[in-house]
């Protein structure tokens, strides 16, 4: 099975999560912390700042690695890499994807999280409660 090699942003500000729904491909509709394909010669940092650029025409910067999802879809092998991430500049622009909304943690578990995403849920609402206290 073909592994697919990817990052995803968690982006915090003022104790909130942002959220995109996918508005293409197989996964369409469906919600996810949003980054995309490492390239060639990329660290999974470089790939977040190019993805969340060019998804989202925002600067970011990456911070605690969370954690590295591996998921079995029915065509491909997703192998993640999670990362919080703070704002630098912009406005958070939706180039690609057709909703995105704020979240807390409280409000985590009300969207329909993509399959790989949802594994991600539980360790973002134990960071979020740790960072309270």
């Amino acid at each position: 099975m073909k592994t697919v090699k990817v990052v995803a942003a968690i982006i915090i500000h003022n104790n909130q999560i942002f959220a995109t729904q996918r508005g293409y491909g197989d996964f369409k509709d469906g919600w996810e912390f949003p980054g995309g394909k490492v390239e060639p010669g990329e660290t999974p940092q470089q790939a977040l700042v190019r993805e969340i650029k060019e998804e989202l025409d925002t600067e970011i910067e990456v911070g605690d690695y969370l954690m590295t999802v591996e998921y079995d879809y029915p065509n491909f092998h997703l192998s993640m890499d999670c990362f919080f991430c703070t704002i630098n500049s912009g406005n958070l622009v939706l180039r690609e994807h057709e909703a995105a909304k704020w979240l807390t943690v409280e409000t985590l578990d009300t969207v329909d999280w993509l399959p790989a995403d949802q594994g991600l849920v539980e360790q973002i609402k134990d960071y979020l409660l740790k960072r309270k206290c």
